[in-house]
């Protein structure tokens, strides 16, 4: 159990969960889960014309099963004893995808994950570059746009921007035929323009179903299990180049289904909500760890994801934080459409029980902005705990108890990644009751590196290193590791960290030097009880003229606590001062100029954003939260901005699909304005 140097601490939290740190294989999970929770529900997927639930036992059968058939269909041996062949998969969250996922590496493969809806020429290029021999697809719409370049590589025909691909097979996830009602379009037309039957070729499409059918009558081969063997290729989003395949490993998987324990310990059959895309490796160890320790899993969407809060009543979900952000927004809406009266006995607990937990916070030596407090200030605290107390547990059932039935009302934690949390959410889903625990990491370290413990829950943190993991900030000029509490740039080393860049070995030595320590591009700083704080990532440090170095993430996070903002980008790079675009919260902004009987509501109020008594609102709302953050500087301020009408969004291209902001992106759409 002890193989990664767990604390006392930390085994104690582990007691009773399943120790996977001796597997060879990640696939090897389901034969364990199979045995241990047989006909507990392991996925509910509600939202498809055909809802599907599958146990433990039917999981662990259709996974069997899927690899047996894709033997069937052909993996080659291994010709290189650590690079598996390759298998792409391109498709969304759904049971299949987690079949197909785990099918292909307990049949000896390993897998390419992309989102079906990812661009076409980014598809191509991963199918190309990774040199997979099958491709797992989405449904035949997916399948259309790649068709063209497929059948060209396929029937020897050449085009003005081929690829070399080398598909053996395609299996059409779900239970979609090729036939003439629902043709592979663009195969069929090039059928017709060169006059070649497809049938000539070597590649078999199938799809799901006559997958499993055919698995019935094949033998299922055990590969050989090396826990160094590649477990999957995941593309970064190429923002700027072509993406690079991260090689993830099955040890690097391995060490975090057995590390994570120490995090969060979930009972059998506790319910998590599945929303976050698996072809991202936050939401995809999420669900490998829970589905590990016998939870069951729901997928859910944007669409249903506040109705299957209510309906499911989850124990667990994993999200990023502008989902967090999003479900604030939508608790602080309801709390503005109450009558008066409430709103100010809604805002007057809020504001108690803020300092409450601020008292809290200070005698337990967990408030960042004060981590070594003195004598008089830990008595100070308490004789405020205990002041604040009647009030904040009085919130507690007249609000507070609200808002957790809002979220279902069994929350144990929400498992943050993908970003820090703002410090304004930070307090507000304290107040309210719910646990938040944020961690750290990235795509090349499997993700996670760091996570808060709820026993030791330092808000404004991302936590300690995990078990194996080691974590050191260095001057990011002269790479000297630098003390605690001094920020600079953040460097790892773990069993987690990949093997490297695919084929680019020139990228991979500028991420890992020779020994071994792994470069995240963050900037952060370490507490002197090793937890981290992370500001921002070290190509979005914007200098401006006078040498200032700013960091854009926390003085953004502070403007969003204005219920005016939903959305801003700090710009200013070899500028005077600093930046800003905007994009309203127009609801918050309707309701305040209702409340001035402005005659802007007249009008469309996305023409009136120039309006000087708009503009003279964000100014005070800039002003203020900015001078209110912790550590202000004169530099900090935001001296210009734009209002925008349309929202960053995953569909504009603006953010990524786990909710981050594109911010080179955004500065190109709106450079006129910057």
């Amino acid at each position: 159990m002890n193989k990664y140097n767990f604390s006392r601490a930390e085994q104690y939290q582990m007691t009773d969960l399943i120790d996977y740190s001796d597997i060879n294989s990640l696939s090897e999970i389901w034969e364990i889960t199979a045995n241990k929770f047989r006909d507990v529900t392991a996925l509910i997927d509600p939202h498809r014309k055909s809802a599907t639930t599958l146990t433990y036992s039917q999981l662990y059968y259709q996974i069997q099963q899927f690899a047996t058939g894709i033997q069937a269909l052909g993996i080659p041996q291994n010709l290189q004893e650590d690079i598996p062949p390759r298998v792409a998969l391109f498709a969304d969250n759904s049971p299949h995808w987690m079949i197909a996922d785990q099918g292909i590496m307990m049949a000896g493969a390993a897998n390419t994950v992309r989102s079906s809806g990812a661009d076409r020429e980014e598809l191509l290029y991963i199918l190309e570059h990774s040199g997979s021999i099958g491709l797992v697809v989405e449904n035949i719409k997916t399948l259309n746009k790649l068709a063209p370049e497929i059948y060209n590589n396929l029937s020897n025909q050449t085009s003005n921007n081929s690829y070399n691909i080398s598909l053996q097979w395609i299996v059409i996830l779900f239970d979609e035929e090729p036939s003439e009602s629902e043709n592979i379009q663009g195969i069929q037309d090039l059928q017709q323009d060169s006059q070649t039957d497809i049938n000539q070729t070597d590649i078999k499409i199938i799809n799901f179903s006559q997958l499993i059918q055919l698995a019935t009558d094949f033998k299922f081969q055990q590969p050989e299990s090396n826990p160094q063997k590649l477990a999957t290729l995941m593309y970064t989003s190429g923002t700027t180049g072509k993406p690079k395949g991260v090689m993830l490993n099955h040890s690097n998987l391995i060490h975090q289904i057995s590390t994570l324990t120490a995090i969060v310990q979930p009972s059998v059959g506790d319910k998590t909500l599945s929303i976050l895309p698996t072809w991202h490796v936050f939401g995809r160890v999420g669900e490998y760890y829970t589905l590990s320790q016998g939870c069951t899993q729901i997928y859910t969407n944007r669409r249903y994801f506040k109705q299957d809060l209510q309906e499911y009543k989850p124990q667990y979900v994993f999200g990023v934080p502008r989902m967090w952000e999003s479900i604030y927004e939508g608790i602080q809406k309801s709390f503005r459409d109450k009558p008066l009266r409430m709103q100010k006995l809604i805002n007057n607990f809020l504001k108690v029980s803020e300092r409450y937990i601020k008292a809290v916070r200070t005698w337990k030596k967990l408030n960042l902005e004060n981590l070594n407090p003195t004598t008089a200030e830990i008595i100070n605290a308490w004789k405020a705990t205990i002041l604040l107390a009647p009030l904040h547990f009085l919130g507690e059932n007249i609000v507070f108890k609200k808002v957790q039935q809002a979220m279902g009302g069994n929350i144990k934690q929400l498992i943050c990644g993908g970003g820090s949390l703002s410090q304004h959410l930070e307090d507000f889903f304290e107040v309210v009751g719910i646990e938040i625990l944020v961690g750290y990491g990235l795509t090349e370290t499997s993700p996670v590196l760091c996570a808060r413990r709820y026993y030791r829950n330092l808000r404004g943190s991302s936590g300690q290193p995990i078990a194996g993991t080691q974590i050191k900030i260095v001057d990011p000029k002269t790479r000297e590791t630098l003390p605690a509490n001094t920020p600079g740039l953040v460097m790892t080393k773990g069993e987690q960290v990949m093997q490297g860049y695919y084929l680019n070995p020139e990228a991979t030595r500028k991420a890992i030097d020779s020994e071994g320590w792994f470069d995240t591009g963050d900037i952060g700083w370490l507490t002197t009880e090793n937890q981290i704080v992370l500001t921002g990532r070290a190509k979005d440090t914007i200098v401006l003229t006078n040498g200032e170095n700013i960091e854009p993430q926390p003085i953004e996070d502070a403007c969003l606590r204005s219920p005016y903002i939903d959305q801003i980008m700090l710009v200013g790079q070899d500028k005077k001062s600093l930046g800003a675009l905007i994009v309203p919260n127009f609801e918050a902004l309707e309701a305040w100029l209702l409340n001035q009987n402005s005659s802007i509501l007249d009008s469309d109020i996305n023409a009136n954003l120039h309006h000087q008594i708009i503009r003279e609102l964000f100014r005070e709302e800039l002003n203020r939260e900015v001078r209110n953050r912790p550590g202000y500087r004169r530099d900090d301020e935001i001296i210009v901005f734009e209002l925008i009408a349309e929202p960053f969004t995953i569909e504009n291209g603006l953010l990524t699909q786990t909710l981050k902001l594109r911010r080179n992106v955004v500065m190109e759409r709106y450079q006129d304005a910057i």
